[in-house]
């Protein structure tokens, strides 16, 4: 894999575990019997630790990441190759 195509996939793992990751240990004001008042949102975190979660999302990307990486390096699961383009 070249350092573009690392990259490219780095972040696509970061996006889906960050997705992943942002519900855990939420309370929202709803339950917490927090009035949000004229237009909020109950279902609203009440603290939703954002940089906690961004560096818990990067760790595990990049445990993800490794592990592909492993596998493919090793070739324990082979990708076809992409045609060449002919001229």
């Amino acid at each position: 894999m070249g350092i573009f195509t690392c990259v490219a996939v780095y972040l696509t793992i970061w996006w889906t575990v960050l997705f992943a990751i942002l519900p855990l240990g939420v309370t929202t004001h709803a339950e917490a019997g927090i009035d949000k008042g004229d237009g909020g949102d109950p279902g609203a975190p009440v603290d939703p630790k954002l940089k906690k979660k961004f560096i818990t999302t990067s760790w595990v990307s990049a445990i993800l990441f490794a592990i592909l990486w492993l596998v493919l390096q090793f070739h324990l699961v082979s990708l076809p190759d992409f045609p060449k383009h002919a001229d």
